[in-house]
């Protein structure tokens, strides 16, 4: 292996990995290196599609999609072997090298493990040949005693690799100093070794009133504090998992409010983070009906277990503020299940979704039927909207470019059809459209991230991701100890 290892673990989940990671992948790309990024095994429901082995394309997480970019690097499936995608609290879908694997799914944890880690192993050390720097991002925690013998995401990895590597906490959580050396101490000897900073996240105040507390861990450890990032709300890169920023923070004087309905197993949040940067737009994350009160649009984002959340939207009320929501003319979206979702029927012949209960109703918004294939369908997708009516009028002959990751096949209702029933086809096979106009249903992820869309809709742009990418490599740069960074990837 000839390229150098730079690998960012961390203390807890969402202490700051993924960022940072994205960060050093700008940083050390702006010092002319070939460089890219690494994670074994990432367990999100968001992700992109990517370039995968085969020539056909695949999966990984959306952290990794956006390190590659950051990196200058074309994103391909090597950079995250192994995606786990959650579809129920004990079960999730597991994705090898882009491609779903039911066998791989339905097997036990620690079997699991021992079956991937040679091809986690082969895609490492081909990254590492191709590259003068990969960085790794770790998963949750190394310390994690009770799966350190199956470890193949954090210490196995960083112990394979050599890498230099740099924990992270939050310190915005309190405990910070404990959980560095509580995760420091739990480390055998060998693996200690290989830690060469510590990094506290998320500080609010005078970094001055740590001391001593820097220099004590150091006398314990010997591994020193090298930076203290201060809290950054708005750095403009979206969060791996999950429901991400519930704070709602409008850039000018409120125009408009988008509530997304935050689904227990929402998928590809991410595609929403340019929203968060228009000026004048709220983004608000909808459990309620109260939440969805006064909304100008609802949004019914991805998922990854359509039947099982349009259960959960149905007990929490959230299908009759939506259609009420509906029937007062306002905006409507869904995108992916959510498009599905909108439809009279969900039917699973072949028990795609391991919580589905055979044919399920959909919300009756739309005239449409999805049958779930057991082939997913995984592509990039350039297309134009037809014209649109009402509320979507906007986007009549916009031109996106996104990308498809779905079980489901989408048609109009035949029964309803033959009454005249029928919605309005905008993008073939793609979205549809109600006849009032201020329902839309879409496959498409990414509009968002679209200009000309954000453009259409809000009369306004979102940054661009080179410059978020430039704000992080800046923002490393100049709360790092002098030297620290370039000395990881140097020889000893």
């Amino acid at each position: 292996m000839s390229a150098k290892s730079v690998m960012v673990l961390g203390t807890t989940s969402g202490a700051g990995k993924s960022w940072l990671s994205t960060a050093l992948c700008r940083y050390y790309a702006r010092q002319g290196l070939k460089v890219a990024p690494f994670k074994a095994q990432n367990m999100s429901n968001n992700a992109r599609v990517v370039a995968a082995a085969s020539g056909l394309a695949g999966e990984i997480g959306s952290a990794q999609y956006f390190q590659a970019l950051a990196a200058c690097a074309q994103p391909e499936v090597r950079m995250n072997p192994l995606l786990l995608k959650p579809e129920a609290d004990t079960h999730s879908q597991v994705v090898l090298l882009g491609e779903v694997s039911r066998e791989l799914s339905d097997m036990p944890w620690r079997a699991r493990s021992v079956r991937v880690w040679p091809q986690i192993r082969a895609a490492l050390d081909a990254l590492c040949a191709e590259n003068d720097v990969v960085v790794i991002e770790g998963a949750g925690s190394p310390a994690e005693i009770n799966l350190h013998a199956s470890d193949i995401v954090n210490m196995r990895v960083a112990r394979h690799a050599q890498a230099r590597c740099l924990l992270v906490t939050d310190i915005d959580r309190g405990g910070a100093f404990a959980h560095l050396y509580g995760t420091w101490a739990l480390l055998p000897e060998d693996e200690r070794a290989l830690i060469c900073g510590f990094v506290l996240n998320k500080f609010r105040g005078d970094a001055a009133l740590l001391a001593p507390a820097p220099q004590m861990l150091h006398d314990l450890t010997g591994v020193p504090v090298v930076a203290t990032l201060p809290m950054w709300w708005q750095h403009g890169l979206p969060e791996e998992d999950g429901v991400f920023d519930d704070r709602s923070r409008v850039a000018g004087a409120l125009s408009q409010t988008i509530a997304v309905i935050a689904y227990p197993r929402s998928s590809n949040l991410d595609e929403f983070q340019p929203l968060k940067n228009v000026p004048g737009l709220r983004l608000i994350w909808a459990r309620t009906p109260a939440d969805c009160s006064g909304a100008d649009w609802i949004v019914l984002p991805g998922i990854k277990a359509t039947a099982a959340d349009l259960a959960w939207l149905r007990a929490q009320g959230l299908d009759q503020a939506l259609a009420a929501h509906a029937a007062q003319g306002r905006a409507v979206l869904g995108i992916c299940g959510g498009l599905q979702m909108l439809g009279e029927a969900l039917i699973d012949p072949h028990g795609i979704e391991p919580l589905a209960l055979g044919n399920t109703p959909g919300l009756g918004l739309l005239p449409l039927v999805t049958v779930f294939a057991e082939r997913k369908t995984v592509c990039h997708t350039s297309t134009s909207f037809a014209e649109l009516t009402g509320c979507w009028a906007a986007l009549s002959g916009v031109r996106v470019t996104g990308y498809e990751i779905h079980h489901g096949q989408t048609v109009q209702h035949p029964d309803m059809a033959a009454q005249g029933l029928i919605a309005r086809e905008v993008m073939p096979g793609l979205a549809w459209q109600n006849a009032a106009g201020n329902v839309l249903g879409c496959y498409v992820h990414g509009l968002f991230e679209q200009p000309a869309v954000l453009r259409a809709l809000f009369g306004s742009s979102a940054p661009t991701l080179e410059s978020v990418f430039d704000g992080l490599a800046d923002f490393v740069q100049s709360h790092f100890a002098p030297g620290v960074l370039d000395a990881l990837i140097r020889k000893p």
